[in-house]
């Protein structure tokens, strides 16, 4: 014969026992998916504006002729001109311009770059869960040479960590979060 288990005591059952805080399911964070979508929006205007001086600077080559005997001259190009060489740098210095002011002016008072704002999600403190500020910004941006360096692997830790974090993000103590 088996006997049976006594039943369990009256009451409360957690009576005395310590509260445990509730786990952070990463659907409070922004998906990776989500902000790789975003730096490919806020890569868009860089990539055109270098891609405008490339071609400028590629195709305005003056043409020379240069005839050592009437019955022989050679035609080439003798590389960029002096106007294809300024209008390229201008073309990177407002794409450096817009990259600083994207993500570390806009980013660091918002907390979203334009990217980040068409794909509905912010850059925040841990903590105050507000924007971090432009110093924090350029911070975080320069962090990110962190993810990078072992074959950029720090920028797949959204992948698989809680808070959906960079390394870099880690470092500064930010988090995307959905607007």
């Amino acid at each position: 014969m088996t006997s049976q288990p006594p039943p369990p005591p009256a009451g409360d059952f957690a009576q005395g026992v310590p509260s445990i805080a509730p786990v952070v399911s990463g659907s409070n964070y922004t998906p990776w998916f989500t902000r790789v979508l975003a730096y490919v929006i806020d890569s868009i205007p860089v990539y055109l504006l270098t891609a405008i001086g490339g071609v400028v600077l590629y195709t305005f080559q003056p043409t020379e002729t240069l005839c050592v005997t009437e019955a022989f001259c050679a035609t080439g190009r003798n590389g960029p001109s002096t106007t294809a060489w300024i209008i390229f740098s201008l073309c990177v210095l407002v794409a450096v311009a817009f990259t600083l002011w994207n993500f570390v002016v806009r980013q660091g008072n918002t907390g979203s770059s334009i990217g980040k704002q068409i794909m509905d999600f912010k850059v925040v403190g841990e903590q105050t869960q507000q924007p971090i500020g432009v110093g924090k910004s350029l911070l975080r941006q320069l962090a990110h040479g962190v993810d990078a360096v072992i074959c950029y692997i720090g920028f797949l830790f959204p992948l698989w960590d809680a808070k959906r974090q960079t390394i870099a993000d880690k470092l500064l103590k930010t988090v995307c979060v959905p607007l």
